[in-house]
């Protein structure tokens, strides 16, 4: 077997989404920042039956819907194009809407606060008994986390707001976010527009 050419790739993945939009009339626009490959996998998995995911290259998924448009005179599906922007993969359905939707939420993974991400949520320290010992204290102190030490471990005060929605995550905050073994962040395909019969709407 040679290796496949970009071009043939291309010629693909054209086929791939054209036949799609020949088949299916209802698409959802999913959001897929920080949804690894194997997360991807087990969606596939849960939807499987009337539906079908196809991931891909905005400037791809545009090509090709423009391609589909100029072949069957439908331009329908041009109501797509705006839609595709930042990291988005489409979920075509034949299923219920509604149900689709949430199928797609039940797969959320939850994910450590990494330096430099920005917060999709508050993260908030709650009190009590972090297990551990005191040499670790002054991580607590460089954040202004209030403990003491009880038994011979660090124990929290007060529940502290850590990271605000929004802000981006910073090192110390990563570093004992990590040692407390919190995963505050939780990554899905999100779903961000609905097409219907050449209609788009929000979920």
């Amino acid at each position: 077997m040679g290796k496949v050419s970009k071009a043939d790739k291309k010629i693909a993945y054209d086929q791939k989404l054209c036949q799609l939009l020949d088949d299916y009339n209802q698409v959802l626009v999913a959001a897929a920042d920080n949804v690894g490959s194997n997360q991807l996998q087990n969606i596939r998995q849960g939807l499987r039956g009337d539906s079908v995911i196809l991931m891909g290259k905005n400037t791809m998924m545009k090509r090709s819907i423009r391609m589909h448009s100029e072949k069957t005179g439908n331009k329908a599906y041009l109501n797509l194009i705006p839609l595709l922007v930042g990291n988005v993969g489409l979920i075509f359905t034949k299923g219920d809407l509604k149900e689709v939707r949430e199928e797609v939420a039940k797969y959320k993974v939850g994910a450590p606060a990494r330096v430099g991400l920005v917060a999709p949520v508050d993260v908030v320290v709650p009190p009590g008994n972090t297990g551990l010992d005191p040499s670790q204290t002054s991580f607590f102190q460089v954040l202004n986390i209030p403990t003491k030490i009880n038994k011979g471990t660090v124990e929290i005060i007060t529940p502290v707001e850590l990271i605000k929605k929004g802000d981006k995550v910073g090192s110390s905050e990563a570093a004992l976010l990590a040692k407390l073994g919190i995963r505050p962040f939780s990554y899905g395909l999100v779903v961000q527009s609905v097409y219907e019969n050449g209609s788009v709407f929000k979920p």
